[in-house]
């Protein structure tokens, strides 16, 4: 036997098998992109007194996962950060925030269209409606990056397009099996949102437009309209409106985000994009 053939019958090592894993390399980069978040706002709850952890915490901790997953795909994956390509940032992120708010307000349009919400008032817009921008900011980077950059992506390159879309989004789903009024309708719509996200990057091959999306929707459901975000507490902002009707319009105490209504808008808008792309393979 010749001495390339001996070479080419050894196995690499365990380390480097269990590398080539996707979900093993999925799971590290969730890890490693995702830990510094609750690390820097754990460190800021216990270190600062409340009135001087505005604002810096939250941009610190998304500052530090894009770093994370900039670190990962460099060193780890050994690849360039097509992800986060800067000639395409302004535009994409530009389309995100307009896609994300226009999204809400047809959900609302139709809502009041159908008597299920009524607008009682407008309250004074003040700076302060801004201050949730940097936790908005954090969450949806990091959830971008996790559910996008990192688990539709990874999966994509092992089963598929169209399995992938699926996966990432029921994962996304069920990660907000946690929070406050969560049933049947209210997961059907999140995962309906992951695959609009999922669409939405498999369009572009970039996370600009996602992640704006995803503050634009956070920041106008619960700043703009004043109601609850993922079955957070409510509390009053831009907007002093009132639901009536069931819970299946309304959403209940998850929020609009639960609404059958939500449900058929982005999904329609999710299947529109899927279009628009490359099909799935």
């Amino acid at each position: 036997m010749t001495e390339e053939a001996v070479i080419a019958t050894v196995k690499p090592a365990f380390p480097t098998r269990l590398w080539t894993r996707p979900l093993i390399r999925a799971i590290v980069g969730i890890i490693l992109t995702f830990a510094p978040v609750p690390l820097t706002m754990i460190l800021a709850h216990n270190l600062v007194d409340k009135p001087y952890r505005q604002v810096w915490p939250q941009v610190l901790a998304a500052g530090l996962s894009f770093l994370a997953y900039r670190f990962f795909a460099r060193r780890v994956e050994k690849r360039d950060l097509t992800e986060f390509a800067p000639q395409a940032a302004v535009r994409e992120a530009f389309l995100g925030l307009l896609l994300g708010a226009g999204l809400v307000c047809t959900v609302y349009v139709l809502l009041g269209l159908l008597g299920a919400y009524h607008l009682d008032g407008v309250n004074d817009a003040t700076p302060r409606l801004l201050l949730p921008l940097a936790d908005l900011l954090m969450v949806g980077l990091a959830e971008e990056i996790v559910f996008r950059g990192l688990i539709f992506r990874i999966a994509e390159q092992s089963i598929g397009t169209r399995w992938a879309i699926i996966v990432s989004a029921v994962i996304f789903g069920l990660a907000h099996l946690s929070n406050q009024g969560i049933s049947l309708v209210p997961v059907a719509a999140t995962v309906a949102y992951g695959v609009l996200q999922a669409a939405i990057y498999i369009r572009t091959r970039r996370l600009w437009l996602c992640i704006a999306n995803h503050i634009a929707w956070n920041f106008c459901v619960g700043q703009i309209f004043s109601t609850s975000v993922s079955g957070q507490d409510v509390q009053v902002r831009l907007l002093r409106g009132q639901f009536r009707g069931s819970d299946l319009l309304t959403g209940g105490v998850y929020g609009v985000e639960g609404s059958v209504i939500t449900l058929i808008v982005v999904s329609a808008v999710a299947a529109y994009v899927l279009r628009q792309s490359r099909h799935p393979t």
